[in-house]
């Protein structure tokens, strides 16, 4: 199997026959898997709960740009490479300094976009991607927890504990710089609590008819955790998104 046969591919762009016919051309190159969606926001979601080696990105869209999702991934430990596709040549130096792995002009041509998932596929080794991954210290073992094992992040005196379905392990780095590090990833719901946004599964009232409380359910996770209000709007418009 080719180099290209092995990489997952997910292509974004918000015409649809523009997405329709770059999903075939992609197809025609022989790669493993391809997906589709129509903007940026959709993308990131979708790239928090599955793995891809290559993302085909268009540039100018509605809301977030192309060029914007790039420097947010380029944020997060996501081993992803970048294929630009655009119809202004403009953008080229923005995708030079996000070492994008090649920039096409459209309308693609199935040539130029062979080639351009062969540099793609020789960056990453040709490989599937990894999962990415906190690193941990655990009884004097380095452990690396992958983003799907994990279901929060709680802060606790000076430590910060990551909480998987059936293990906790301690982390040197604060919330705040979790928070900034890992983006769109996670989810706050209190001061001293950070969720992953993949692990959110429902938004409970749990107080009683004088006090209105309220906490999330997590996948895998038995006891409910408490939620400040001011983060209510952030939860439901989260488990929106999840929903639709």
């Amino acid at each position: 199997m080719g180099a290209v046969e092995r990489l997952r591919v997910l292509v974004v762009d918000d015409e649809p026959l523009a997405r329709e016919r770059m999903v075939a051309l992609v197809a025609q190159c022989g790669a493993a898997a391809v997906a589709a969606l129509g903007d940026a926001m959709a993308a990131s979601d979708w790239l928090e709960r599955h793995a891809a080696d290559v993302l085909l990105l268009d540039i100018s869209m509605p809301g977030i740009s192309g060029v914007e999702l790039a420097r947010r991934l380029r944020q997060h430990p996501l081993p992803l490479q970048l294929i630009f596709t655009t119809a202004h040549e403009h953008y080229a130096v923005d995708a030079f300094e996000l070492d994008a792995a090649d920039y096409l002009l459209k309308p693609v041509r199935l040539e130029r976009l062979r080639q351009a998932l062969d540099k793609a596929a020789r960056r990453c080794g040709g490989k599937p991607a990894i999962e990415a991954h906190f690193s941990v210290r655990h009884r004097d073992r380095l452990l690396n927890i992958p983003f799907s094992a994990v279901r929060y992040l709680k802060a606790e005196q000076k430590y910060v504990s990551l909480v998987t379905v059936d293990e906790e392990y301690l982390l040197d780095d604060s919330l705040v710089a979790l928070e900034q590090r890992l983006g769109d990833s996670v989810l706050r719901i209190h001061r001293n609590c950070l969720v992953m946004r993949h692990a959110l599964q429902e938004l409970l009232r749990t107080g009683n008819a004088d006090e209105e409380l309220w906490a999330v359910r997590l996948r895998g996770i038995a006891q409910p955790l408490a939620v400040s209000r001011r983060q209510l709007p952030a939860i439901r418009a989260s488990l929106r998104q999840i929903s639709s």
